[in-house]
């Protein structure tokens, strides 16, 4: 009788990252990707993406709408790692360049269903002095500053997966209650 392989189980997920509140700023667009333990493997969908550039709605909630679609699908041998949504939102600064103007993170849940998640978002602390003179010195309101530093693309997006990594679970800071805030919406786990 041949040896039985290791089962194998998966994970789908389809939402969408429906909205954010980001008092201070306008036309911001988000990008996110998902981290994951060395037992997990993408099967199917992206695992990353980008969205388009969007405006603040011009009612009371000034939302910025980007219903932008997840769909992915795992497979892994154990939950060790659990995937997390890692969303980080760009926009321009007082030069016209893109920055970063909140980075934040979730596990994907771990029961079937509909969920709706809201992420809190950090903001990165200019390391030097010549990026604090230069940077937007208006911080978003009820958050915590996070060390992580803004370098070219390839780095930040390597320090976002590590910050992803050491601190999600926990969230080590975490911000004062109430917006800028970005929510998920019809995550479905199965």
């Amino acid at each position: 009788m041949a040896a039985a392989g290791p089962s194998v189980f998966l994970l789908m997920v389809s939402g969408q990252v429906e909205s954010a509140q980001f008092p201070e700023y306008d036309d911001l667009y988000c990008k996110y990707c998902f981290v994951y333990g060395q037992d997990w493997a993408p099967t199917a969908g992206l695992e990353e993406g980008i969205s388009q550039i969007t405006s603040k709605s011009r009612d009371v909630r000034q939302a910025l709408v980007w219903n932008f679609p997840i769909d992915v699908t795992f497979k892994s041998t154990n939950p060790f790692g659990w995937p997390q949504i890692v969303l980080s939102v760009y926009g321009p600064d007082v030069f016209g360049n893109d920055v970063v103007r909140g980075y934040g993170a979730v596990h994907v849940p771990f029961s079937p269903g509909r969920h709706k998640r809201t992420i809190p978002m950090f903001v990165p602390e200019s390391t030097s002095k010549l990026q604090k003179f230069t940077s937007d010195p208006r911080p978003l309101p009820g958050l915590c500053h996070s060390p992580l530093q803004r370098g070219d693309q390839g780095r930040e997006e390597a320090g976002l997966r590590h910050w992803a990594c050491g601190h999600a679970g926990g969230l080590g800071a975490q911000p004062a209650p109430g917006p800028p805030a970005v929510s998920l919406a019809k995550q479905r786990a199965a």
